[in-house]
């Protein structure tokens, strides 16, 4: 049985902390207890020598709304004039001078990404976190956004750590982060990886903490999981604990204990998906690839891959050689439940034309999101693919067909030819242009 960060609250010390939310006024966390099932997503990431053949391989399912559709999308590099603004999903801010490439998996109504790559191999994924800074309903970036900015304007995953932090300083961070009338907000953390290390970002409100990760196993969940090990914070990160009656200022500062409910570090036994996830990074630490971490991504007994009003919606691996002449290659699903889902190359070429069947339909001014009152109605945004899966799906479930097994077989066979890809080490960019999509004409070949 699975467990959130929220349901582990009332078991601290054997006190009710529910009942105590009232003198804190936690509205939001408040919320979050009153509908349960919005836990969501797991990142991780595996460095040498926990990994097969010199690489770093990063993972994330992103779990959301089961009505909610994942669409995957690529925007080349661009240039911008000084000056010009750019609309994220509910505000307007600076836009950049140049913008590189990126793939992303993201939820279609809104403007950022759960998760996604550039073309120099950063990845980055984000987490709903809950905590005693109180959330902000006021609408500002979402996560999301900032997941698509730090890919769009760094080319190293300490580069966008900066880019992150810099953006939440100036703009903040709040919504509403479901395509709903019902709000539902948090706070964020990131997982970001390179060819060479990995960061995690964890923020409660304006304040943060970082913990560079330069070999081994890493995850986050929906819970705050930095401790001691702090190597960039917010400069009043500290005091404001310490103001606020957190911390006394003479214990060794504990982000996550000082931040939370309650200690993450303490719970190893409660079984919650941050404990699942990493049990499951040491099943395989020595030798994980890219075909072990979307077997973490699938599994279903530890909560990792969610079923439910919250399921996981999208997934995706990405392999980072550590050798720069190897090309980083990632697989994204677009759909529900890598289980059942196809997880499909991409690697960063020249002359990549944008995505036509993972692409949701777009409806401009009067997409819902973009009037006001917001979310008064709610689109068909499902993708063609999209649409295939599910009914393939549906199928699935109500007779016996091997399905399933050549969908499984086409993904092996595609982490086969990447294989072969990065071995022989020459890039036929030709070749490459269109190796996702093919893969998504392959995979709903099989649904026909």
């Amino acid at each position: 049985m699975t467990s959130c960060p929220c349901e582990q609250v009332t078991c601290v010390g054997g006190v009710d902390l529910w009942a105590l939310l009232d003198d804190v006024k936690c509205q939001d966390l408040r919320n979050h207890r009153d509908n349960m099932e919005p836990c969501s997503c797991d990142t991780f990431v595996a460095l040498p020598p926990a990994t097969v053949g010199n690489r770093i391989i990063f993972g994330k399912n992103s779990d959301r709304p089961s009505d909610e559709v994942q669409e995957i999308v690529y925007f080349p590099r661009q240039s911008y004039e000084p000056g010009e603004k750019l609309q994220c999903t509910y505000i307007e801010i600076e836009q950049a001078e140049k913008t590189h490439a990126v793939v992303l998996s993201r939820p279609s109504w809104l403007w950022g990404a759960e998760m996604g790559a550039n073309e120099f191999g950063v990845c980055i994924g984000n987490e709903a976190v809950w905590g005693k800074e109180e959330i902000d309903d006021k609408e500002a970036l979402l996560g999301m956004d900032f997941v698509r900015l730090g890919l769009e304007r760094a080319d190293t995953a300490h580069g966008a750590l900066d880019v992150i932090i810099g953006l939440l300083e100036k703009y903040g961070q709040g919504g509403n982060c479901m395509e709903s009338p019902m709000s539902f907000t948090y706070h964020n953390s990131f997982l970001i990886a390179d060819r060479k290390e990995a960061w995690i970002l964890e923020t409660a409100g304006q304040y943060w903490a970082a913990e560079k990760v330069d070999e081994g196993i890493k995850n986050i969940s929906n819970n705050l999981s930095i401790t001691t090990k702090i190597d960039r914070e917010h400069p009043a990160m500290r005091e404001y604990a310490r103001t606020k009656g957190w911390w006394d200022g003479r214990k060794e500062f504990n982000f996550a204990a000082v931040y939370s409910y309650f200690n993450p570090s303490r719970s190893s036994s409660s079984g919650d998906r941050f404990c699942e996830g990493y049990k499951l990074l040491r099943k395989y630490k020595g030798n994980i690839t890219a075909e072990t971490m979307m077997e973490i991504l699938s599994d279903k007994p530890s909560g990792i891959n969610m079923e439910g009003g919250f399921m996981t919606t999208g997934s995706m691996v990405s392999i980072l050689p550590q050798d720069p002449n190897q090309p980083c290659c990632h697989f994204f699903t677009g759909t529900p439940d890598p289980a059942r889902s196809v997880f499909k190359p991409f690697i960063f070429v020249p002359e990549i034309e944008p995505f036509v069947r993972t692409a949701s339909p777009l409806f401009g001014a009067d997409d819902p999101v973009r009037l006001k009152p917001r979310f008064q109605t709610k689109p068909d945004r499902r993708h063609e693919l999209h649409k295939k899966h599910e009914d393939a799906i549906m199928s699935m479930k109500t007779s016996q067909n091997d399905l399933l097994k050549k969908m499984k077989n086409l993904e092996k066979k595609k982490l086969e030819e990447v294989e072969r890809f990065l071995k022989d080490g020459t890039i036929d960019s030709s070749g490459l242009t269109m190796l996702f999509a093919n893969c998504v004409d392959e995979e709903m070949t099989l649904y026909e």
